[in-house]
This record gives C-alpha cells, sequence and structure tokens, in this order.
C-alpha cells in the first residue's frame, strides 16, 4: 500500500533557503501555501539586542554584518559550487499558493492554517512564532535549525561548533517548535563534514542539505502519527552573530573561516 502524500503549509523568511526547502519537498508533499514573512525592521532588531547584549557587542555585530557582504563575495565561488552539488533550487512557489504577510504571528496566518486541512507545518527562517499561532491548528509545526540542539541554539550553530573546537558536533536539528528559542523537541540531527574550502557562508549550505531528508522523514513520520521527540545534545546554549572582532581572532588564531 502506498503512503500518501504529507499535506503541509510552509512559514518562511524571504530567502534562498526557504526556497531551496520549498523545492526540495515540492515533489514529495503536497504543498498547500507557503507564508513568506517581511524581514523584520533593521531598527526594531537592534533595539532587541541592545536590551540583550549592549551596546559593544551590537556594535561589533553590525560591523561583522556589513563585513561579510564582502566575505559571502569571496565564497560565492564556493557557494555556487554547492548549490549544485547538492541539487538545489531557488524558484519561488507558484503566486497561487504563496502568501506574503509582515509576520508570521498576524491574524491572517492563523486564519489561514485554519482553514488548511494539513498534516504538519515547515517552518524556515521566520522569527519566533507566537503560542497563538502554535496552537490555532492541532498539528505539529517542523523546523530546521542550522545548529545541534540544545547545545548550540540561536544562529550560526555550525560556526560556534568549529569556534570551540566541537567539529562533532556542527550539524543540522530538526524539531518541533514550540516557544522558546530552537527549544522544542529533537526530531533528527545530522552532523556535516567541512571541507577545507568552506567558511562562514558555506557552512549553513552543508547544513541545509543534511536537513532536507531529516525533514522528509519527519513529514512521513506525521502521516503515520509517529513523531517521536528525543534528547538533544546539550549542555544548552544560546549564541549570536559574532562581532568583527571575535570572527578576526578566531580566523587567525583557530583557522575557523
Amino acid at each position: 500500500m502506498n503512503r500518501r502524500l504529507p499535506r503541509i503549509a510552509m512559514l518562511c523568511g524571504d530567502g534562498p533557503s526557504s526556497w531551496f526547502m520549498y523545492n526540495a519537498l515540492a515533489g514529495e508533499a503536497e504543498i498547500l501555501a507557503v507564508v513568506v514573512e517581511r524581514k523584520p525592521p533593521a531598527r526594531a532588531m537592534i533595539r532587541h539586542r541592545l536590551r540583550q547584549l549592549g551596546w559593544s557587542t551590537v556594535i561589533g555585530q553590525l560591523a561583522f554584518i556589513a563585513f561579510n557582504r564582502l566575505l559571502a563575495r569571496l565564497q560565492r565561488r564556493r557557494i555556487d559550487e554547492l548549490i549544485l552539488r547538492y541539487g538545489l533550487h531557488a524558484d519561488l512557489p507558484p503566486a497561487a499558493i504563496t502568501h506574503r504577510v509582515r509576520s508570521v504571528n498576524a491574524a491572517a496566518v492563523r486564519r489561514l492554517l485554519r482553514k488548511l486541512d494539513v498534516d504538519a507545518v515547515v517552518v524556515n527562517g521566520t522569527r519566533i512564532i507566537s503560542r497563538a499561532v502554535i496552537e490555532c491548528i492541532d498539528r505539529p509545526f517542523i523546523n530546521t535549525h542550522v545548529g545541534i540542539t540544545p547545545r548550540y541554539r540561536g544562529v550560526h550553530g555550525g560556526y560556534w561548533a568549529l569556534v570551540h573546537g566541537d567539529a562533532e558536533n556542527c550539524g543540522v536539528t530538526v524539531h518541533l517548535v514550540d516557544t522558546g528559542v530552537d527549544t522544542g523537541g529533537v526530531l533528527y540531527q545530522q552532523r556535516i563534514h567541512i571541507e577545507s574550502s568552506d567558511g562562514f557562508n558555506t557552512y549553513p549550505l552543508h547544513q541545509l542539505a543534511g536537513a532536507i531528508p531529516l525533514m522528509k522523514q519527519a513529514l512521513r513520520d506525521a502521516v503515520d502519527g509517529t513523531l517521536t521527540p528525543r534528547e538533544g545534545v546539550g549542555p544548552s546554549g544560546l549564541w549570536y552573530h559574532p562581532t568583527l572582532g571575535q570572527y578576526l581572532r578566531y580566523r587567525f588564531s583557530r583557522s575557523v573561516k
């Protein structure tokens, strides 16, 4: 007996990783809607980080973000090589199923999800999803996190694992979504292997490629009713963007690009 295709909705950030995930799932799931949220306003994000981290750290992070534009150009050839190697495609979803919103936490998103008969909601690159959205339907919300959780929650989990000499925990996690920052139950994890030509902007491509088969399996589990959260790798830690000073220090002292 053939298993039916998972019926899903996607909640996405507006960027290539979302399109890579969409195209990877399109042949193996019935995608009923793709909700794409705008990037949060930079000023609001800066104010939030200032409250958490202070001026000196935030200024250093902004300096690194500016520097990383140059770094990404220098790594462009390797980026293109990995996109080709992994067969990643950035074609946009059809307009008929695309819903662009200010935030995935908008009431309109809850109304849309209630109308759809889905097995699961796939999350990729959004802000923290509110409890009101998570609880608006009795279906799992499943996210890809570019780090091994809960040890490397937050951002750039692969990079921070390498910085700390923890290559065995440089990887990716597919997990259930709750209201915390990458704190939901772990479904699957996969370690990745970094090559000498890789750097800050290519680690996520290895991680995404590793996550795609994990996400496909999680969706099959959702159809079968066999989703089973398991223990991740501790201790729990929350990580942020490196500052420019940190990146340069680790680049030259630990050879982490």
